[in-house]
């Protein structure tokens, strides 16, 4: 090898990402998720960058800031009860630039079909999609179709990118979140997973429960102008539930989470469902949820005037950050134990956003 292959060897990015092969598990949004992430894509791709990874990047061009996402979707099955993958697909891309402070603008998406998928089916998405855009506020400015063999892509796959606009005065960091800010949360969570779960029909569980599966950008404004710089972050704890979100928070932050079980408000369908089949509702996904931590002296007039929005009316203070247990997730139980919350372990619930 030549002196300089030599060097240009040894200054290539440390790739830590040692397992064998892709499982499951690395795309459920938990511990397995950012082994991937941290281990492969991070010093591959974004070795230059300083800023944390999260939902969306906020971007300087020309002296004009805009913020962008994208995201994949792999739904099975493509409808459930509340909603249905095109719906969801707008949901998710305009939330992701939401909680990171920014209005959706304009997305553009590519579907990936399956051969032999009914044109109807196909229509129904489409429609789904253009109706959700339109009730978000956002354009659909352009996409792409590609169609793969009979048995390749479990019927549809849509990608988006979304581009939206900052909202002004507003700076989300984990690394501006402080001892004794406050945590709040928008409304019950669960109600997704749960529901994905059971519309597969594989459990013998009946349950009244619909996805929560919406746009969450009037919560935010409402959210942004109660409490303005006092919002220190926000995530919407999609996969790997809201569990993995705060843990990501508190590695980020070198703080602890610190939750009060019986002020997290969960659906009893939910409770029940996740007591039967041994998981927590903690790791369960949501898709019309948020987190924010918002500064101390804000916090009630933020969660005012989130119950005053509508939509909002269920929002709760949850928790607090601490200095302690430092980059870990504390809940206080109802009966007055305490318990830590690890990220999602394994992947429970595939094919779910």
């Amino acid at each position: 090898m030549k002196l300089a292959e030599a060097a240009a060897a040894d200054n290539s990015p440390k790739v830590r990402f040692r397992e064998p092969q892709i499982e499951m598990a690395h795309g459920a949004g938990g511990k397995a998720s950012r082994r991937l992430v941290e281990g492969l894509f991070a010093p591959l791709l974004f070795a230059s960058s300083s800023e944390p990874l999260g939902d969306a990047a906020h971007l300087d061009f020309n002296a004009t800031r805009v913020a962008i996402t994208t995201d994949s979707f792999v739904v099975k099955p493509l409808t459930f009860p509340g909603g249905s993958i095109g719906e969801l697909a707008v949901n998710g891309t305009v939330n992701d630039l939401a909680v990171s402070g920014a209005r959706a603008e304009a997305m553009v998406v590519t579907y990936v079909l399956e051969a032999g998928l009914p044109t109807p089916v196909l229509e129904a998405e489409v429609r789904a999609m253009g109706n959700a855009a339109r009730r978000a506020g956002v354009k659909i400015a352009g996409g792409d179709t590609k169609v793969v063999e009979h048995g390749k892509a479990d019927s549809m796959y849509i990608t988006t990118t979304g581009i939206g606009q900052p909202l002004h005065g507003l700076s989300i960091d984990p690394r501006s979140v402080r001892p004794g800010d406050q945590i709040l949360l928008s409304g019950p969570i669960g109600d997704h997973g749960i529901t994905i779960l059971l519309a597969r029909g594989e459990l013998e569980l009946d349950a009244d429960l619909c996805s929560d599966t919406r746009s969450v950008i009037p919560l935010v404004e409402a959210l942004v102008n109660a409490a303005g710089p006092g919002v220190r972050w926000m995530r919407d704890p999609t996969r790997g539930g809201m569990a993995t979100s705060l843990n990501e928070l508190a590695r980020d932050c070198g703080l602890g989470i610190a939750l009060i079980e019986e002020t997290i408000p969960v659906h009893d369908a939910v409770r029940g469902a996740c007591e039967l089949l041994g998981l927590d509702p903690l790791h369960i996904a949501n898709e019309g949820q948020f987190l924010a931590v918002v500064a101390p002296e804000h916090a009630d007039a933020a969660l005012n005037a989130l119950r005053l929005a509508p939509g909002g009316q269920d929002a709760q203070m949850i928790g607090e950050v601490r200095q302690q247990p430092s980059g870990a997730v504390l809940v206080t139980t109802r009966y007055g134990g305490s318990r830590i919350v690890d990220m999602l372990v394994g992947d429970p619930l595939p094919r779910i956003c």
